[in-house]
């Protein structure tokens, strides 16, 4: 009996130990996870619900976590908690901005969205809930299907990191022109999981059902791992019919998708502008070189091309175009191969020499299209690098007759500097993320411009009948693609003309065609999945979309008006665009607000090392009283004092101090000098000048100790300032200002100069070609700023200042008749008022200490930690 107890009550033991087993594994569970999606003539709405339980006994954090495609705008979000509903607000930013700054300074938590990829971004939110407790999370966003490469694509991101009880995906299309095809891919697609996929399918309606169950979604059945990881996708076109394409009416509002079938393709005339800047060095340029291979046999034979490749000196292939022939694309492939990166990057001459190469190339076809494609990892650092006037030269130059694309290759370009140039030219600008299919996204451009079929577009509608008319004259349309236009109808009309004007390869183009309105109309009445009014919301997204766009390339006051009009659209239809925010509530006992801003592309400079704020953006103000640089004074070059040179034969001298201020390693010499300030020394130092290098340093001494609180250095190119204090970075370009605290690590890029800045350790400036300078904040005993110079060879012959002296070439070259005495006097006479000794022995190199004196080496950890 004993042992029958004994044995009830370790079965008993064990079940408990399982029980609180699986529930340690997740005690927050997702139990249902529900992705529908709608989809109307292009137009989707997506809702993502998800119900979470919290299993354990006491209080948890429950995350709703959705990446979502970038061209899409977050229309709601909510969460209920225990019945109650906490719904997200969509407000001005401006207006969001300042109730989440409120929240913050109680303590608040920071945004919820970011940019994840090359077509993703995040949106992320927690809250804590009750043991046993439920939330419910919704989340609601649309977008406009664009059309590509002959397709159109929904892209639905499946990650939940845990077994979902009761799983789902839906995606319900209606196509009233009829579906042509309809395909399913997925990037964790099993055998076993083929089979929780279903699609139905009719003349014009297609039903997608994925719905695995527990043990299909397992990686393997003993272990409770998801194998949903990855993406999940839908392609499918329509059918075409019309030459004048298909005309959609909904509640007064139309929309007009234009995409001509089997039009013969024009002959282009491309000159690829390719960076080859030191930054290009390495992957980027292996892989430039990769796609530009592949995409020289795309060219058709009766198409004209170049190359022009650019550093700081701009290099033509060939002095002009040339057909796309066997022999000149194996010419081609072998100049290619040749591409090698180094020194500074002139954006403005090389894209002047291709506008240049087009105007005066002859023999082109007369019916043809000339494009330039620009590809460049960063900003311009040789010859112009103001971005506005580069923008203002190029424009003038290409004069509206050819298309230029910009490709920014990784996160040091700037975007909104190549996006406003391509707007600006009737070309895109798109950028090219450092993966390890950078190549293939090059192509994967390549081909969407590489088959312009119109040119001169207009859609042309009755001025007296229509409102609100978007975008309707287009440069060109591609194969594979489709014009989009929308509107609202503002009289009562029988029938909707519509006229379309272009140029073809081989001819001029109208077409025309007629839509009865009524007609129209009846085709969307009781469709049970279709939200009636998605015409007037993809008019309002297709809208509030251009208006932005436009914004980009318009003079200032241009820009307000437009982006006024968007911000109208963007609250009156509850979108969370650039332009506005969405303040999430909370119950009352925990952070009571988050925000959700939108991110753009230009946003997303170094997405990994700037703060988590506002669209992830470092915010640009003018700072009252801007530091100046006081002139510099002669007794500058009696501020320092040689603490210690490392020789074979000197000896230390006792230390006052070890912590040095500034580490010099001497050009042409195996060693390191350490210096500290004078306390009689001039508070403001004129530290380095070196005008060949366009670098100039100043510093400044604290008011109670004889140390550097505050540097300043300054660029020629690009025309830059970066001020560094014991209290933040600031760096000063174009009459704007951005602030870098030394409580979070950052990256800020101007135009090739990069800024880093280590968390409460370090900033470090460096430029193409220039010897970079790295600061450190140093906590002993009071805050200071140490300084630390890198590839000091790259100083010039020009250098001059108080630390610039040990750098002139000059002074240190090897001389066999310089004996020992007369180095003794050099070193004397840099010593004249100086004070505290430090040796410092380089690695590897380190000298027994003598009595009463510092190891080097010792204090070089201290100095590295």
């Amino acid at each position: 009996m004993e042992e029958r107890t004994l044995l009830a009550l370790m079965v008993f033991s064990s079940l408990v130990v399982l029980a609180e087993t699986v529930a340690q594994k997740h005690p927050v569970e997702i139990y249902s996870l529900h992705v529908d999606c709608k989809v109307t003539s292009r137009f989707a709405r997506t809702l993502i619900t998800s119900k979470i339980v919290n299993r354990a006994n006491e209080s948890r954090e429950a995350t709703f976590e959705v990446e979502l495609p970038k061209t899409a705008f977050i229309t709601n979000f909510s969460m209920s908690i225990d019945g109650k509903v906490y719904p997200g607000i969509i407000k001005e930013k401006a207006s969001a901005q300042k109730e989440y700054d409120t929240a913050v300074s109680h303590g608040h938590s920071a945004g919820l969205v970011k940019i994840t990829g090359r077509k993703l971004e995040q949106f992320h939110v927690s809250v804590s809930i009750a043991a046993a407790s439920k939330v419910t999370f919704e989340l609601t966003y649309e977008e406009l299907l664009k059309r590509q490469l002959g397709k159109f694509e929904l892209l639905i991101k499946v990650r939940p990191k845990q077994l979902v009880k009761h799983f789902q995906i839906d995606v319900h299309i209606f196509e009233p022109q009829g579906i042509r095809f309809l395909e399913t891919d997925s990037t964790f697609m099993t055998n076993e999981l083929t089979k929780a996929l279903t699609k139905v399918q009719n003349e014009t309606k297609a039903h997608v059902l994925f719905k695995p169950t527990v043990d299909q979604q397992k990686i393997n059945p003993e272990f409770d791992e998801t194998l949903l990881n990855g993406d999940f996708v839908v392609r499918y076109d329509v059918k075409r019919d019309a030459a004048a394409g298909d005309i959609q009416i909904v509640n007064g509002y139309f929309v007009h998708y234009f995409a001509p079938q089997e039009m013969p393709v024009f002959p282009k005339n491309v000159i690829f502008v390719i960076d080859r800047s030191g930054s290009m060095a390495g992957r980027k340029i292996e892989q430039t070189r990769d796609a530009l291979l592949k995409i020289l046999q795309d060219l058709r034979p009766e198409d004209h091309f170049s190359f022009i490749t650019f550093n700081s000196k701009v290099v033509e292939w060939k002095s002009s175009l040339l057909p796309a022939t066997a022999e000149n694309v194996a010419s081609a492939a072998g100049f290619v191969q040749t591409l090698s990166a180094s020194g500074g990057t002139d954006i403005n001459h090389a894209l002047l020499t291709a506008v240049s190469g087009l105007e005066k190339a002859e023999g082109l076809p007369e019916r043809s299209v000339s494009m330039i494609i620009l590809l460049t990892d960063g900003q311009p650092t040789s010859g112009e690098s103001n971005v506005e006037v580069i923008q203002e030269n190029i424009q003038k130059a290409v004069n509206g007759k050819y298309a230029l694309f910009c490709l920014g290759f990784g996160f040091d370009v700037s975007y909104k500097f190549l996006e406003k140039m391509a707007l600006s030219n009737g070309g895109i600008a798109r950028r090219i993320y450092e993966n390890a299919d950078a190549a293939l996204q090059l192509q994967g451009f390549y081909q969407e411009v590489a088959t312009p079929i119109l040119k001169q577009i207009e859609m042309q509608y009755p001025e007296n009948a229509i409102e609100g008319l978007t975008k309707n004259d287009f440069k060109l349309l591609f194969e594979g693609s489709e014009i989009v236009v929308s509107g609202k109808i503002s009289n009562e009309l029988d029938l909707l003309p519509v006229e379309i004007k272009a140029q073809s390869h081989s001819s001029d183009l109208t077409l025309k065609e007629e839509a009865n309105v009524k007609e129209k109309e009846q085709v969307f009445q009781n469709q049970s999945y279709i939200f009636g009014n998605f015409i007037e919301r993809l008019w309002a997204y297709l809208t509030i979309q251009q208006l932005l766009e436009k914004s980009i390339s318009a003079q200032e006051e241009d820009q307000k008006t437009l982006e006024a009009q968007a911000l109208e659209l963007s609250l009156l239809y509850s979108f969370v665009t650039p332009l506005t925010s969405m303040v999430v509530t909370k119950p009352a006992d925990q952070e009571q607000t988050d925000l959700a801003s939108k991110p753009t592309e230009a946003d997303n400079e170094k997405r990994n090392s700037v703060p988590v704020g506002d669209a992830y953006k470092l915010r640009s103000a003018s700072l009252p009283g801007r530091w100046r640089s006081e002139p510099p004074s002669g007794s500058n070059k009696k501020l320092l004092s040689v603490v210690a040179r490392q020789r074979k034969k000197m000896r230390a001298q006792p230390v006052v101090n070890v912590h040095s201020q500034l580490l010099l390693q001497l050009p042409k010499q195996n060693e390191i000098i350490c210096l500290n300030t004078d306390g009689k020394a001039q508070p403001s130092v004129n530290l380095l000048s070196d005008p060949e290098q366009g670098l100039t340093m100043t510093g400044k001494l604290g008011d109670r100790a004889n140390r550097f609180v505050q540097f300043e250095i300054s660029y020629v190119n690009p025309p830059a300032q970066i001020h560094i204090s014991t209290d933040a970075i600031v760096l000063c370009h174009n009459n704007e200002s951005t602030r870098l605290p030394w409580t979070e690590s950052a990256t800020s890029t101007i135009q090739g100069l990069s800024i880093s800045v280590e968390k409460e350790k370090s900033v470090t400036a460096s430029l193409s070609d220039t010897v970079t300078v790295k600061i450190s904040l140093m906590k002993f005993p009071e805050d200071f700023l140490g300084l630390h110079f890198l590839n000091t060879d790259r100083f010039s012959d020009k250098v001059s200042g108080a630390l610039g002296q040990f750098y002139s070439k000059a002074r240190f070259e090897n001389n066999s008749n310089m004996n020992q005495r007369a180095d003794e006097r050099l070193l004397s006479g840099l010593q004249q008022g100086f004070r505290h000794c430090l040796p410092w022995h380089p690695p590897g190199q380190a000298q027994e200490a003598p009595a009463g004196q510092v190891d080097g080496e010792a204090v070089q950890e201290r100095l590295e930690a």
